[in-house]
């Protein structure tokens, strides 16, 4: 299968290039039999064929998808003019463009940063899912997916996030909030020091302490690989 990985974040320079690209992230958790391009979205670059690829996963950000940025807009425009045919993965700020761009709405959170190994519950079970009833995935955004688009349905939810991961009716989509291609090592690191600590320690501080427990993260991903390689 040869997807296109479309990069539109970085980690944050404060962890001094220690961690491997958010491409690269994406590409361990997909695995190696398929055949990988990245795009830097953010640099201007997307895919000038979009049918020259059989799939496309979007990455995470710091930006917001209501930011005037050019780029943001560009995107929103190849993502609407994909053949619904071609499967399309998003992950967080994946996630949230992409309900953006097929009719929904995203934009700041209600209940502030959601940090740490958030639990989710599993509401419909797709056929590329397991018997799983509950997962536990490492989150870290201030936006989530506040209106999900027209016939998307919701596969997991939280009270935190209503919307954590949506299966779309008219075409070959899926997207979740959280981050299944995030190490352990690199979860911890991102929210160490976290500028959501500044206002709320105590939040930082239980989210660094959550990381204690088992999370899902690989059950997760192996759902993704799945739903991609599904006919």
């Amino acid at each position: 299968m040869r997807i296109g990985i479309l990069e539109t974040g970085s980690p944050p320079e404060r962890l001094g290039g220690r961690f491997p690209s958010y491409a690269a992230m994406t590409r361990r958790m997909l695995g190696d039999a398929h055949a990988y391009t990245v795009f830097d979205v953010r640099a201007g670059r997307l895919p000038e064929h979009p049918q020259g690829f059989d799939a496309y996963a979007i990455t995470g950000s710091a930006a917001g998808v209501y930011d005037p940025l050019p780029w943001i807009a560009n995107l929103i425009g190849f993502l609407r003019a994909l053949p619904p045919s071609v499967k399309l993965v998003g992950i967080c700020f994946g996630h949230q463009v992409m309900a953006e761009a097929f009719g929904g709405r995203a934009g700041k959170a209600p209940n502030g940063w959601g940090l740490g190994l958030h639990a989710y519950d599993v509401v419909e079970r797709a056929p590329f899912m397991d018997a799983a009833t509950r997962i536990a995935v490492p989150a870290s955004h201030q936006d989530q997916v506040l209106e999900r688009p027209p016939g998307a349905r919701v596969l997991a939810a939280s009270a935190f996030t209503p919307l954590a991961m949506l299966a779309y009716a008219d075409r070959a989509a899926l997207s979740v909030q959280c981050h299944p291609e995030f190490e352990p090592d690199f979860a911890r690191a991102l929210t160490e020091g976290h500028r959501a600590g500044a206002d709320d320690p105590a939040l930082v501080e239980a989210a660094l302490a959550s990381f204690d427990a088992p999370h899902d993260s690989a059950r997760l991903g192996g759902w993704i690989r799945r739903f991609l390689e599904s006919a």
